[in-house]
Protein backbone atom coordinates (compact mmCIF):
# COMPACT_ATOMS: atom_id res chain seq x y z
CA UNK A 1 0.00 0.00 0.00
CA UNK A 2 1.43 3.46 -0.96
CA UNK A 3 1.67 5.45 2.24
CA UNK A 4 -0.83 8.06 1.39
CA UNK A 5 -3.34 5.51 1.31
CA UNK A 6 -1.98 4.61 4.32
CA UNK A 7 -2.45 8.19 5.65
CA UNK A 8 -5.85 9.12 3.98
CA UNK A 9 -7.07 5.69 6.05
CA UNK A 10 -5.87 7.34 9.10
CA UNK A 11 -7.51 10.16 8.72
CA UNK A 12 -10.73 8.28 8.07
CA UNK A 13 -10.60 6.66 10.81
CA UNK A 14 -11.34 9.97 12.65
CA UNK A 15 -13.93 11.04 10.28
CA UNK A 16 -15.26 8.15 8.37
CA UNK A 17 -18.23 9.68 6.25
CA UNK A 18 -15.94 12.44 5.69
CA UNK A 19 -16.25 12.85 1.45
CA UNK A 20 -13.22 14.48 0.72
CA UNK A 21 -11.11 11.74 1.93
CA UNK A 22 -13.29 9.23 0.61
CA UNK A 23 -12.99 11.07 -2.66
CA UNK A 24 -8.80 11.12 -2.39
CA UNK A 25 -8.63 7.60 -0.88
CA UNK A 26 -10.86 6.25 -3.54
CA UNK A 27 -8.57 8.27 -6.46
CA UNK A 28 -5.37 7.07 -4.54
CA UNK A 29 -7.03 3.62 -5.10
CA UNK A 30 -8.32 4.01 -8.55
CA UNK A 31 -3.73 5.44 -9.12
CA UNK A 32 -3.04 2.13 -7.70
CA UNK A 33 -5.17 -0.37 -9.88
CA UNK A 34 -7.31 -1.40 -6.87
CA UNK A 35 -11.14 -0.43 -8.73
CA UNK A 36 -12.68 -2.82 -6.03
CA UNK A 37 -11.38 -0.03 -2.93
CA UNK A 38 -12.07 2.64 -5.31
CA UNK A 39 -15.57 1.75 -6.19
CA UNK A 40 -16.56 1.24 -2.50
CA UNK A 41 -15.19 4.92 -1.63
CA UNK A 42 -16.81 6.80 -4.51
CA UNK A 43 -19.87 4.65 -4.01
CA UNK A 44 -19.85 5.43 -0.03
CA UNK A 45 -19.62 8.79 -1.03
CA UNK A 46 -22.83 9.01 -3.11
CA UNK A 47 -24.41 7.57 -0.39
CA UNK A 48 -23.53 9.79 2.28
CA UNK A 49 -23.84 13.04 0.54
CA UNK A 50 -25.70 12.40 -3.07
CA UNK A 51 -24.91 16.28 -3.89
CA UNK A 52 -20.89 15.83 -3.55
CA UNK A 53 -20.44 15.95 -7.45
CA UNK A 54 -17.07 14.70 -7.39
CA UNK A 55 -17.49 11.27 -7.21
CA UNK A 56 -19.86 10.56 -10.11
CA UNK A 57 -17.21 11.31 -13.11
CA UNK A 58 -14.72 9.25 -11.47
CA UNK A 59 -17.20 6.29 -10.40
CA UNK A 60 -18.82 6.14 -13.76
CA UNK A 61 -15.39 6.68 -15.68
CA UNK A 62 -14.51 3.53 -13.32
CA UNK A 63 -17.76 1.76 -14.25
CA UNK A 64 -16.80 1.94 -17.79
CA UNK A 65 -13.37 0.67 -17.76
CA UNK A 66 -14.62 -2.53 -15.79
CA UNK A 67 -17.28 -3.19 -18.36
CA UNK A 68 -20.60 -2.10 -16.65
CA UNK A 69 -21.70 0.44 -19.13
CA UNK A 70 -25.42 0.83 -17.94
CA UNK A 71 -24.58 1.40 -14.71
CA UNK A 72 -22.05 3.98 -15.56
CA UNK A 73 -24.99 6.23 -18.08
CA UNK A 74 -26.96 5.70 -14.74
CA UNK A 75 -24.26 7.08 -12.91
CA UNK A 76 -23.38 10.26 -15.23
CA UNK A 77 -27.32 10.75 -15.65
CA UNK A 78 -27.32 11.14 -11.25
CA UNK A 79 -24.09 12.99 -11.68
CA UNK A 80 -25.97 15.38 -14.19
CA UNK A 81 -28.92 15.72 -11.76
CA UNK A 82 -26.87 16.76 -8.90
CA UNK A 83 -24.17 19.11 -10.30
CA UNK A 84 -27.35 21.02 -12.30
CA UNK A 85 -29.26 20.86 -8.76
CA UNK A 86 -26.42 22.55 -7.10
CA UNK A 87 -25.61 24.95 -10.79
CA UNK A 88 -22.03 23.70 -10.84
CA UNK A 89 -22.58 24.18 -14.79
CA UNK A 90 -18.89 23.00 -15.21
CA UNK A 91 -19.30 19.54 -13.09
CA UNK A 92 -22.61 19.05 -15.34
CA UNK A 93 -20.53 19.97 -18.59
CA UNK A 94 -17.66 17.40 -17.82
CA UNK A 95 -20.19 14.90 -16.77
CA UNK A 96 -22.30 15.50 -20.19
CA UNK A 97 -19.55 15.36 -22.46
CA UNK A 98 -18.34 11.97 -20.97
CA UNK A 99 -21.97 10.67 -20.71
CA UNK A 100 -22.40 11.57 -24.83
CA UNK A 101 -18.92 10.13 -25.53
CA UNK A 102 -20.32 7.10 -23.58
CA UNK A 103 -23.91 6.97 -25.27
CA UNK A 104 -23.32 8.21 -28.59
Amino acid sequence: MTDRIEKLLAFLKQSPADCFLNHALALEYVKAGDETNARKHFEMNLTNDPGYVASYYHLAKLLERVGEKEQAIRTYEQGMEQAKAAKDMHTYSELQSAYEDLVY
